[in-house]
């Protein structure tokens, strides 16, 4: 069975190209271009990993993070892929429980390393 990603890009360029690549990848991938029905959505899909911009409209990406550690999801593996360069981001991202932290633009080779680290983990 293969892996159910959820990825979170409000960039719709950038949403459709990731979510064809990574399902060209063998992953199964549900996308949201915001954070509205967050909880919702991940409570339905059961997603084995989640990749999060951190700059979406109406509700951002570290509202979300924090959610998500009040939830029964809060062990759910996060990989940040963001425009956020700034060490103070990066900081508070870790902090609430994220391991990889991507800076845009990224490879697409290093999302998947991101993706195999996270799922062995688990």
């Amino acid at each position: 069975m293969s892996k159910r990603i959820l990825l979170v890009e409000d960039n719709e360029i950038h949403r459709l190209f990731t979510q064809d690549f990574l399902e060209s990848q063998g992953y199964q991938v549900l996308s949201l271009c915001d954070g509205i029905d967050f909880l919702e959505t991940v409570t339905e899909f059961q997603p084995d990993l989640l990749i999060l911009d951190l700059r979406l409209p109406q509700v951002d990406g570290f509202t979300l993070l924090q959610e998500l550690q009040q939830s029964q999801w809060h062990a759910l593996p996060v990989v940040v892929v963001t425009a956020y360069a700034f060490y103070r981001e990066k900081q508070r991202a870790l902090s609430m429980g994220v391991r990889s932290y991507l800076t845009k633009p990224i490879k697409l080779e290093a999302i998947i390393q991101a993706i195999e680290m996270e799922l062995s983990l688990n």
